[in-house]
């Protein structure tokens, strides 16, 4: 299967085929609005509105699976980022994106980019202090938390992976390359 063969359900409950994305660049970002990386959300609408137009998009994947840090119903996480971050882009059904209920467009990301580069002491640091509450990190090509990213190119390959401490802002320049 690729990138453009998976569909998924949008926070009103609609199936959203990834067809439809065909031609362009993604982003795919699990979050979370309780979490120390939620700021993200801020970087990310940014890269949004800047480059949108070019043909890039993001889909957001809310997931309560780290630490309970997505409480709430679809509709409310929803409000909440609109509400204090601005966000535009689309933003699906709270999802799992580990274990035996994990949404499949997940088991195929991680298939094809199976762990992400962590560089830095305090990133380093940072993930190995998640690794130790992650109840739902089994896997070495599990997400590790909340604000892990994908990036898919216009042809739908998976051609990065992001770790949650890489800020939005420091991606920009993989997305301009691509677009």
């Amino acid at each position: 299967m690729s990138f453009y063969d998976y569909k998924v359900k949008t926070r009103k409950g609609e199936e959203y085929s990834l067809a439809d994305l065909k031609g362009k660049v993604v982003l795919i970002v699990n979050t979370a609005t309780g979490c120390g990386f939620t700021p993200q959300y801020k970087g990310l609408e940014a890269l949004y509105e800047k480059h949108h137009n070019s043909g890039f998009e993001i889909l957001d994947f809310p997931c309560n699976q780290f630490a309970n840090q997505a409480p709430g119903n679809d509709d409310e996480i929803h409000e909440f980022c609109t509400l204090k971050y601005k966000t535009q882009f689309d933003q699906m059904r709270k999802i799992d994106v580990n274990g035996e209920n994990e949404d499949p467009l997940f088991t195929f990301l991680k298939s094809e980019m199976p762990d992400e580069e962590v560089k830095g002491l305090k990133a380093k640091a940072a993930m190995k202090a998640v690794s130790k509450i992650s109840k739902s990190t089994k896997a070495a090509s599990d997400i590790k938390w909340n604000f892990t990213k994908f990036l898919v190119d216009r042809q739908g390959k998976v051609v990065k992976r992001y770790n949650p401490t890489v800020e939005p802002e420091k991606i920009e320049s993989d997305i301009v390359a691509l677009l």
